[in-house]
């Protein structure tokens, strides 16, 4: 199988028969269905960071992330299945290689890890870190957590090409904004991109904007691009990585009734946000609604 495919990311309907719902199309584009460790947004984010080091004849790529990053996990088999090597740095010095089942797992796929520091990683995207890194590891393309860059936000800019001509409205989970700020640079300008934020008290246009000027350098395009943007900031259920009984059961419902599964850190809390948001509508035309299923079910 090609390394970047995406024909087993199909698009589900979800069947809403409360009337409270009336007038809706609702779909899940699967991307979680791509590959079962590089799935979802992840996927497309490190697509073109791949083809960057391909073409540059570079011997792989280091990236950072948590002890439970799926980021990481995704660039390991990703590197993995196309000949690459990586390197993992990974916040928490007192982490090991047998800390828990994902690092475990990127140790497997041959992902070199390195454990540093709480503050030395908060240090990471300074210049001099930077400098640093590079100069230690000159034949490693550096990608930044999550793989939150230029070349991220082109791959995720492509979902547009895998979705019907017309979207009304389209979800998404956001943690570093890449996805979003791939979504919000494409697509057509009458759909509302609706963002829910993972992070507890979290400036989704603000850094969305930081992120959009790596990629779009014509500042009245990058406003027209966030005037499509809904931020929903009251879904984080307690901040990044907490969850409580309410979603927990959620997300059973919606594994067992609607055939969908989902995680407690990134979807389960966006599909929450996506149907409480749908029964405060009342839509005299048909809309259609697409919900970006991102992954991360490996540790979610």
């Amino acid at each position: 199988m090609e390394l970047f495919d995406t024909s087993k990311s199909i698009l589900q309907e979800i069947k809403l028969n409360s009337p409270e719902f009336g007038n809706v199309r609702l779909l899940v584009k699967r991307d979680d269905l791509i590959h079962p460790e590089v799935s979802g947004n992840k996927w497309r984010k490190l697509k073109y960071n791949i083809e960057l080091v391909q073409f540059q004849k570079k011997d792989g790529i280091l990236t950072f992330g948590g002890a439970y990053s799926n980021h990481l996990l995704a660039t390991a088999s990703a590197c993995h299945l196309a000949g690459l090597k990586s390197i993992g740095v990974v916040r928490g010095e007192e982490l090991h290689a047998s800390s828990n089942e994902n690092l475990k797992r990127c140790s497997e796929l041959g992902m070199e890890l390195k454990f540093i520091s709480r503050e030395k990683y908060d240090e990471r995207n300074e210049k001099t870190a930077q400098e640093t890194w590079k100069e230690e590891y000159p034949f490693y393309l550096l990608v930044p957590e999550g793989g939150s860059n230029y070349y991220g936000i082109v791959g995720c800019q492509e979902i547009w090409k895998e979705l019907p001509d017309e979207v009304d409205h389209l979800f998404v989970a956001q943690g570093t904004t890449a996805t979003s700020c791939g979504l919000a640079a494409g697509g057509k300008e009458s759909t509302r991109i609706h963002v829910v934020p993972v992070l507890k008290g979290f400036n989704s246009l603000a850094e969305m904007r930081k992120l959009l000027f790596s990629f779009l350098v014509d500042e009245e395009t990058i406003e027209e691009s966030l005037g499509r943007i809904v931020v929903h900031p009251d879904y984080h259920f307690g901040g990044y990585g907490k969850w409580n009984d309410e979603l927990l059961s959620f997300i059973r419902h919606c594994r067992e009734e609607l055939d969908l599964p989902l995680d407690k850190i990134y979807t389960g809390k966006v599909f929450y946000a996506l149907l409480g948001w749908l029964k405060n509508q009342q839509f005299t035309t048909l809309q259609t609604v697409v919900f970006l299923h991102t992954g991360g079910l490996m540790n979610g």
